[in-house]
């Protein structure tokens, strides 16, 4: 509770207390009673609720979300600047103050029976530039331009909604409308017309001292006839859509299947090279093997011969080495040559040739030794 309406309420209850008195007073008279006291209770009483009824008549709270004009008059009618939010002082009865709220508001025209101001279908009916009608539902959102709070009262009073906002909504939007075609308007040039229907009502609401905070288009609302052969449309446009998308499809089915195949066959071809390179390989490196080896034995060959050549001792004490060291007798045939000259062995043990063993006729009965 605010001061000035905790002082209109004393000023209220002070009125009564006078009303009692002054019934008090007429009647202690009509009793032939002493009314001194009552008589100066009574004209302190009325005193006091006359000053305070015209406290109350001087002092204006302005809420922060509104603006006071001072209708005067003293000043030309009206006070040229608002009041501002708190405590003001007024010229009591010979000026009083009217409050305008500067706070956003919104205004909706609809279709629907119950979201807009007015009940019923409040849209508004207008034609495109290829002569389709269509519906609109639209909000204004908007809010009195504090500093402009007199102009406002001066131009509109209290009507400012259905004086302004409302006639100018209507007029801008079948004026934007005119200006596209119906196709536009619901796709395309949707963004565009908003934008166009959003810098007229800001310019209009501007110059009645209101300032637009949001244009809000709700909804495009079309002809029976035209919303269904725009349904046909869209339901062809989406069969195409899907006959576009299985070409597609297939397609993308046959280019897989085509690189499936593609990557089968670099894989056999991969496959044989690497067979092939492998065969190469071994083959290279058994060549290799096979001529190493013969470099080897070749090296090693030259290097017995070289050794034979300085040393021919050599071989025959190694043949000696390779037999076994408790042989004393080698037993060779009689036709053949000695192999080697066989050094003496344990005194003077040598090997001689065997004898060629004769056959003899033996007589009957007896054996050959």
């Amino acid at each position: 509770m605010n001061v000035t309406v905790m002082i209109s309420a004393i000023a209220g209850l002070s009125w009564l207390v006078v009303i009692g008195l002054l019934a008090l007073t007429v009647l202690r008279a009509s009793q032939r009673k002493p009314v001194k006291a009552t008589t100066t209770s009574l004209i302190i009483t009325l005193v006091l609720a006359a000053v305070l009824n015209t406290v109350s008549a001087g002092l204006v709270f302005i809420e922060p979300h509104e603006r006071g004009v001072v209708i005067s008059a003293i000043q030309d009618g009206v006070r040229p600047e608002p009041l501002q939010p708190g405590l003001n002082w007024v010229v009591p009865y010979f000026e009083n103050v009217i409050t305008y709220p500067i706070s956003r508001q919104t205004y909706t025209m609809s279709m629907s029976q119950t979201e807009g101001q007015i009940s019923g279908d409040d849209s508004v009916e207008a034609r495109t530039s290829d002569g389709q009608v269509v519906k609109i539902d639209a909000s204004i959102i908007f809010a009195i331009d504090p500093a402009r709070v007199v102009d406002v009262h001066i131009m509109w009073q209290d009507n400012y909604v259905d004086d302004l906002v409302r006639p100018q909504a209507r007029g801008v939007i079948r004026d934007a409308v005119s200006q596209f075609g119906v196709e536009e308007v619901y796709s395309s040039k949707r963004l565009d017309l908003t934008r166009m229907m959003e810098d007229s009502m800001g310019e209009k609401l501007s110059e009645g001292g209101l300032i637009l905070v949001d244009f809000v288009l709700r909804n495009i609302t079309f002809s029976e006839e035209y919303a269904a052969s725009v349904e046909q449309k869209q339901i062809a446009e989406q069969r195409a859509q899907q006959a576009k998308f299985e070409v597609e499809q297939k397609r993308q089915e046959a280019e897989q299947a085509r690189q499936v195949a593609e990557g089968k066959a670099d894989a056999t071809v991969i496959e044989a090279q690497g067979a092939a390179d492998s065969v190469v390989i071994r083959a290279q490196a058994d060549a290799e093997a096979r001529l190493i080896q013969a470099e080897a034995e070749a090296k090693a060959l030259q290097l017995i011969a070289d050794v034979l050549r300085t040393n021919p001792d050599l071989l025959t004490y190694n043949y000696i080495e390779k037999l076994a060291p408790g042989i004393q007798v080698m037993l060779v045939p009689n036709d053949n040559p000695y192999l080697l000259p066989l050094p003496s062995m344990q005194g003077e043990s040598t090997m001689t040739p065997m004898p060629t063993a004769v056959p003899t006729e033996a007589p009957a009965g007896e054996s050959t030794p």
